[in-house]
């Protein structure tokens, strides 16, 4: 039997890993507009979810023998169950930063041939605009059936034909499914986050008590991970995105309110005109895709020699593009650490707990 102090112990542990998630779960729901989506915040999403994870990992640690007794042994296993379909997550996460870094690059290759020039000619144009049109093929959402015609305009406008619009948009999107996927290509993140939420039901009050409360933390943890998981599919490009995950989470949990706030704000993202066939919803990746496309315009409509006002507003352009490569040159390598830094310790979390529960550990 525990003793009195080590329950009294438990209690106030467990209280304030419900505050922590609390706390942290509401700053992130609470972001501005402007902010939320951002790869800063989605920073302190994956850091809000390593804090947490940790403060839960030693809650189950130091109570290992409550851990290896059912009906808690049995909540454990299904956590850790669970997040081994996060690592999967996880690599197809690391492979969508990858794909921003090469969309990074096109928008160098516009940099390079349009900014710091005393003046523009015909032929940095038609660089810049080769890189847009290429830039442009690649982000557009597989689900966009308007796509083959803008980019048919376009390829027309560029005065030189390459065959049909349909063989280039198929040439384009074959290079992007190219790139070394860490996950199979029949693998789906809208499935693998249905596989993460299915059967997540809170504990009930019998179950509460024989586990003294831990059932209640093992259930936050649950659903802060599909959240988190969740919230990566939305806003990083990765395989077969979706995003009909329902959240039911009875009201009396303090958390409860800050995650239905930010699976709507999320969602209600995601519904906007602008951003119904977008590959992802980080606000990076909407500021490059609204630079590019008023760029793309720019090129399109541009005579030579250039007026005053047509440079001034080429210039311009120039300058909010290499804004957003500084954003992403900044904020890309630390995303993906701490990716990776979400990936290892799941392991390790699984594998200590598991261990705890002299079970097989394969992941």
């Amino acid at each position: 039997m525990d003793s009195p102090h080590s329950t009294s112990t438990l209690e106030l542990e467990l209280e304030t890993f419900q505050r922590q998630v609390t706390d942290r779960f509401h700053e992130l729901s609470s972001a501005g507009p402007d902010h939320l989506l951002s790869l800063a915040w989605i920073r302190k999403l994956l850091d809000s979810f390593l804090c947490c994870q940790e403060e839960f990992r030693v809650i189950l640690f130091n109570r290992k023998s409550l851990v290896q007794r059912p009906p808690l042994d049995r909540f454990v296993q299904d956590y850790f169950e669970r997040t081994v379909k996060g690592l999967d997550v996880c690599n197809a996460i690391r492979d969508g930063i990858e794909q921003i870094r090469e969309w990074k690059k096109l928008l160098e290759i516009v940099l390079c041939a349009l900014d710091n020039q005393r003046m523009f000619g015909e032929g940095q144009f038609r660089r810049a605009r080769k890189a847009l049109i290429d830039l442009s093929i690649s982000m557009l959402d597989e689900k966009d059936s308007n796509a083959s015609s803008v980019l048919a305009h376009r390829n027309r406008s560029f005065g030189r034909q390459q065959g049909s619009s349909k063989d280039q948009h198929q040439r384009n999107l074959g290079h992007f499914r190219s790139l070394s996927w860490s996950v199979s290509r029949s693998w789906s993140a809208a499935r693998q986050l249905q596989a993460i939420g299915n059967n997540l039901v809170p504990p009930r009050g019998n179950e509460v008590a024989a586990t003294n409360g831990i059932a209640v933390a093992v259930y936050t943890m649950n659903t802060i991970l599909l959240l988190v998981m969740w919230a990566l599919v939305a806003a990083i490009p990765c395989q077969d995105r979706g995003l009909q995950v329902h959240f039911s989470i009875p009201r009396q949990f303090p958390w409860a309110q800050s995650v239905y706030l930010l699976h709507e704000r999320i969602l209600e993202e995601s519904r906007k005109r602008d951003r119904k066939n977008a590959s992802g919803l980080l606000r990076e990746l909407y500021q490059m895709d609204k630079c590019a496309r008023v760029m793309s315009d720019l090129t399109d409509c541009v005579q030579f020699p250039l007026t005053e006002e047509k440079e001034g507003e080429a210039r311009q352009r120039v300058e909010e593009l290499a804004n957003v490569c500084e954003v992403l040159k900044e904020g890309l390598d630390p995303l993906e650490r701490q990716v990776r830094e979400v990936f290892h310790r799941i392991v390790h979390s699984r594998t200590e707990g598991l261990d705890s529960l002299g079970r097989p550990n394969h992941v």
